[in-house]
């Protein structure tokens, strides 16, 4: 009983892929939800948040502040549909670095759980690419007649080895 419960695979190597999905929807809509914040209403909105950047002595703010919105808005909905989740992953995980490094100091327990968590679901999808349900693998067609004969990740068809 207990080496089951240990040590079973779940679904035999298909619940990864729904895994893979859950993981960017819900991290595509948190991005999404806060890129849509600093771009489009007032709290923390753009002027906010440049403010913070400046109060911050970033070089540029209002650039960067605009920057890191749409990264996030941006990435955000890539995360959601499955496109160009490689690319969008690293540059979410560079926002979510400098936020956890410059505006939380590092602090992970108390103030930075978030950020923190955000950085390691974007790594992790930078490193898997994004899964068999996304919108990058239907539009490539990698699977015809039902059967997939390669692998696709942001738009491109690599045959399987």
């Amino acid at each position: 009983m207990m080496h089951k419960l240990l040590c079973k695979t779940d679904c035999h190597g298909k619940c990864d892929q729904w895994g893979l999905l859950i993981l960017r929807v819900v991290v595509g809509a948190i991005f999404v939800s806060h890129g849509y914040a600093k771009l489009f209403t007032d709290m923390p909105g753009i002027e906010n948040f440049t403010g913070m950047l400046t109060g911050m002595g970033v070089p540029m703010p209002a650039f960067f502040a605009w920057v890191v919105g749409l990264t996030e808005f941006l990435g955000g909905i890539a995360l959601v549909l499955g496109i160009f989740v490689k690319p969008a992953s690293y540059l979410l995980a560079f926002v979510m670095l400098v936020a956890l490094s410059q505006v939380k100091g590092f602090a992970i327990f108390g103030k930075g759980e978030l950020d923190f968590a955000l950085l390691g679901a974007t790594l992790a999808l930078a490193m898997t690419g994004p899964g068999k349900f996304s919108l990058a693998r239907t539009l490539c067609n990698c699977c015809k007649g039902g059967t997939c004969s390669a692998d696709c990740t942001d738009g491109k068809c690599e045959m399987k080895k």
